[in-house]
């Protein structure tokens, strides 16, 4: 039983040092950053992942009144930097750019060195894109009626491609083929770069893909644009109707990328971060670039972050399942 006649007697010193062990979170929290926050992108320079971190870089540097040094883990399919973020200190100066694809991992791989939901604290969704299905201008099919009507007369002869296994839009068809009951060859390349290209030269015939990465192929009639993945249609190709409307309710999907801090990181400095992220997307130069990428700014709070990605494991680990993917 606690004797307040014994705590009285104790020294002066005592009380102070643990007063002093009491606030010293509430202090470091206050007076964070006092040093570079260090960004962990989970993939190599030049890509969408990249692009996103470096147009937030500025403005949260800023925010924060501290350096923000972007440091591309690339390999393994993003497991090492997202390990290395997973084991760094919780103490807001490492953070992670997850991304929708890191969602489908937990299901394709059952030995995973992390846990996203148990290893990491959200910190916001930063933005996202909807896909687009588009198809070579040669395929006969204008609508994505059509073109379910194509593939259940000639099974097997599409292809459809993706920057990866396990990716958002390598998912996406999947739905698709799940929901409308056909069958496509899927035709896994190394990035959407690569992938866009063999459809441009008809060489695969279908893939689902980002407003920004199609938009302007579709416009110039390079490619074909069946439906976007979305709740609305995209002022990039408004005409384009959503796969609701083209006769398949529930499919919305995209990419998404967000923030994510090592678990345990105190709750003050995620909302510094989660200020600092704000602020960013908010200045006249990141307002511009977002606009150019053609993505939704999201900046949800920390608790709908982390709500909406334990959703995202779920709902993509059935569709691995109910489609038997297996990773490379």
């Amino acid at each position: 039983m606690w004797n307040s006649s014994v705590a009285s007697r104790q020294p002066a010193g005592l009380v102070f040092a643990l007063a002093a062990l009491v606030l010293a979170p509430a202090v470091h929290a206050a007076a964070y950053p006092d040093k570079p926050v260090r960004l962990i992108v989970a993939a190599a320079p030049g890509g969408s992942a990249d692009a996103i971190a470096r147009t937030f870089q500025p403005g949260m540097a800023e925010a924060l009144g501290q350096t923000l040094v972007i440091d591309n883990r690339a390999g393994a399919s993003g497991i090492i930097g997202i390990e290395l973020a997973a084991k760094a200190a919780a103490d807001g100066y490492t953070v992670l750019l997850n991304t929708s694809t890191h969602t489908t991992m937990p299901a394709l791989s059952a030995r995973l060195p992390f846990d996203l939901e148990r290893d990491f604290a959200a910190v916001t969704l930063l933005v996202s894109q909807p896909n687009i299905l588009v198809v070579h201008p040669s395929l006969p099919v204008k609508t994505v009626k059509d073109l379910v009507a194509y593939a259940k007369a000639k099974p097997d002869a599409l292809n459809f491609a993706s920057g990866g296994t396990g990716t958002s839009p390598h998912l996406a068809g999947e739905m698709l083929k799940l929901q409308a009951g056909i069958a496509m060859t899927h035709v896994p390349y190394k990035g959407s770069g690569p992938a866009i290209g063999d459809l441009l030269g008809g060489h695969v015939q279908v893939m689902f893909a980002g407003p920004f990465a199609v938009a302007q192929h579709a416009r110039a009639g390079r490619l074909r644009a069946l439906a976007i993945a979305a709740i609305k249609r995209s002022s990039a190709l408004p005409a384009v109707p959503t796969l609701a409307e083209a006769g398949f309710p529930g499919m919305e999907n995209g990419t998404w990328y967000g923030l994510v801090a090592p678990a345990r990181t105190p709750k003050a400095v995620i909302a510094r971060l989660h200020e600092a992220a704000r602020k960013a997307a908010a200045t006249p130069a990141s307002k511009k670039q977002l606009e150019a990428m053609s993505v939704d700014v999201g900046l949800n709070q920390p608790d709908e972050f982390e709500k909406f990605i334990s959703q995202e494991i779920r709902r993509w680990g059935k569709v691995v399942r109910d489609a038997r993917i297996k990773a490379d």
